[in-house]
C-alpha cells in the first residue's frame, strides 16, 4: 500500500530534515510538505530534501492566511489527486515517530482511518509537564462527552485514512483552523460512517522548536465540538 503523508510546517528548520529522514526510510512513503510560507527558511530546506529524493517528495508552498487547517485542506485535496491508496498526517516536530507508519497502514485492512493514540493504554506520553497532561486528557473526556464521539484520543493528529474514506468528507466545508480542525476531521470521518481505529504509539514533547498552541487556539477547541453537533448532530452508536 503506497502512503502519502502531507506534512504542514511553519518554523520547523531544526525539525524538519530528521523527521523526512525518517519517513523516506520507509518504501511504501511518499511525502507533501505544506509549508505556511516559514519566516525561517524551512520551505527552502524542504526543497533541497526533495532533490534527495525525486519523485517522493513535493513541497507546496502556501501563499495567504496561515494556520493548520488552511493547510490541511489545501494540502490533503492536492493528496487525493496522487496515485497512492493511503494519506497520513503527522506532525513534524518528531512527537510523531514514523516508526509507527507501518502499524498504521496495517490498520486499514480494517479500518478507513486509523490514529495513532497516545490514550489507549493508559497515558503514554513523555516529557510533558503535569498540566498538559490534564489539559490533554480533559479534552478529550470533553469532546467525547459532547459529540458522541468513540476513540479515545480525538486529538491525536498522527492519522492514516484510506483514499476513497477520505474522498468522502466535505473538507470545504471544515471551519476549524487550529488543532480543533483535527476534532472535526474526526466528526466527519464518524458521521460519514467511516469505520476508526486506533494504534498505540508512545508520543514526545518536541525537543526543537516551539509549540503552536495559542489562547486563540484553546478557545476554538473549546468552542467547536458545540458548533459540530450544531450542524450534524450528536453521534450515536449508529453513527461512529
Amino acid at each position: 500500500m503506497t502512503l502519502l503523508i502531507v506534512l504542514p510546517t511553519y518554523n520547523e528548520r531544526l525539525n524538519i530534515e530528521r523527521v523526512t529522514e525518517a519517513i523516506m526510510g520507509h518504501d511504501f512513503t511518499r511525502l507533501l510538505v505544506v509549508d505556511d510560507a516559514s519566516p525561517d527558511g524551512t520551505g527552502a530546506i524542504a526543497e533541497t530534501l526533495a532533490a534527495r529524493w525525486p519523485g517522493r517528495i513535493e513541497v507546496f508552498h502556501r501563499r495567504g492566511p496561515r494556520g493548520l487547517g488552511l493547510a490541511y485542506v489545501e494540502g490533503l485535496k492536492r493528496a487525493l489527486e496522487a496515485p497512492v491508496d493511503a494519506i497520513g498526517q503527522m506532525d513534524a516536530d518528531l512527537s510523531h515517530d514514523p516508526k509507527y507508519l507501518p502499524d498504521l497502514v496495517a490498520a486499514l485492512a480494517s479500518h478507513d482511518l486509523t490514529i495513532g493514540s497516545r490514550y489507549l493504554n493508559g497515558i503514554s506520553v513523555i516529557n510533558w509537564p503535569l498540566h498538559r497532561l490534564i489539559l490533554s486528557a480533559f479534552a478529550n473526556r470533553y469532546i467525547r462527552f459532547v459529540t458522541g464521539m468513540s476513540p479515545r484520543d480525538c486529538t491525536s493528529g498522527f492519522r492514516v485514512w484510506r483514499k476513497e474514506a477520505l474522498a468522502r468528507l466535505p473538507l470545504d466545508a471544515a471551519r476549524a483552523n487550529g488543532y480543533a480542525f483535527l476534532t472535526e476531521m474526526l466528526y466527519e470521518a464518524q458521521r460519514h460512517g467511516c469505520r476508526v481505529g486506533e494504534v498505540p504509539i508512545v508520543f514526545v514533547e518536541r525537543q526543537e522548536g516551539y509549540s503552536k498552541v495559542s489562547q486563540k487556539v484553546l478557545i476554538e477547541s473549546l468552542l467547536t465540538p458545540w458548533r459540530l453537533i450544531l450542524r450534524g448532530g450528536r453521534l450515536t452508536r449508529s453513527t461512529r
